[in-house]
């Protein structure tokens, strides 16, 4: 992905949050965000690690502690210490250029969930989300891409020709989507570029193989971690 980003001549990386806790590499994972990204939130994933997992199911509790567990076990003591300070120093909501950024939503920004079925099922929700936002707020957690406009109404990208350009007149919530675990039925790696009003959304094969091998040789990993990522489920 950071290749396919640098080739683009992308300018500014950001991360809305889940860095750490479904997969096998924590501690490299952190360091290349730290490294790569302007500025990182706080996922619902990298509070359970840095404080306690809650509501969680009872194998991604036990992701989350054996997440911990690396990071407390690193043996160089510098390193040890950034990572858990880079943890710490992680925001719950952040602007840039008069867009709101969250994990979740507006209105919880590490825990809500803003589902696509929420524009028909759950309106007041929705009305309420979108009266926190002054025209457009990127968002994560669900893990799956796709743009809510204030209508309300949800598109996929496959029904926006993976690209959208926002109107002065609306107000929008834009799912950026996951690199690493898609919940959208497509497998692929995703991201999301925004290019002044312009939404593009990217997707790119990775070596998925690699991944659920990795996973399924650490045994307090459940191996669903692995296979689930094979369906983007």
């Amino acid at each position: 992905m950071l290749s396919d980003i640098d080739q683009r001549g992308i300018e500014r990386v950001v991360c809305l949050g889940d860095i750490i806790g479904y997969g096998p590499n924590p501690r490299e994972v952190l360091d290349l965000v730290a490294e790569r990204c302007e500025w990182s939130l706080l996922g619902n994933h990298d509070f359970a690690v840095l404080y306690e997992p809650t509501n969680f199911n009872a194998g991604a509790e036990a992701a989350a502690f054996w997440t911990r567990r690396q990071l407390e076990t690193e043996p160089d003591e510098s390193a040890r210490a950034a990572r858990w300070n880079f943890l710490g120093s992680l925001l719950i909501r952040q602007t840039f250029d008069g867009i709101l950024c969250v994990h979740g939503s507006p209105r919880r920004p590490i825990n809500e969930y803003i589902f696509a079925d929420d524009v028909a099922t759950a309106p007041a929700k929705m009305s309420q989300i979108f009266d926190r936002i002054d025209r457009a707020c990127l968002v994560g957690h669900t893990h799956v891409q796709g743009l809510f406009t204030d209508e309300p109404d949800f598109y996929p990208p496959s029904e926006l020709g993976a690209k959208y350009q926002i109107n002065s007149w609306e107000k929008v919530v834009v799912n950026v989507g996951s690199v690493g675990q898609p919940r959208d039925r497509d497998p692929r790696a995703a991201y999301t570029i925004l290019d002044e009003d312009q939404v593009e959304f990217i997707r790119l094969e990775y070596d998925i193989a690699k991944t659920i091998s990795q996973i399924e040789a650490t045994a307090e990993l459940n191996d669903f971690f692995g296979q689930r990522l094979l369906e983007g489920r």
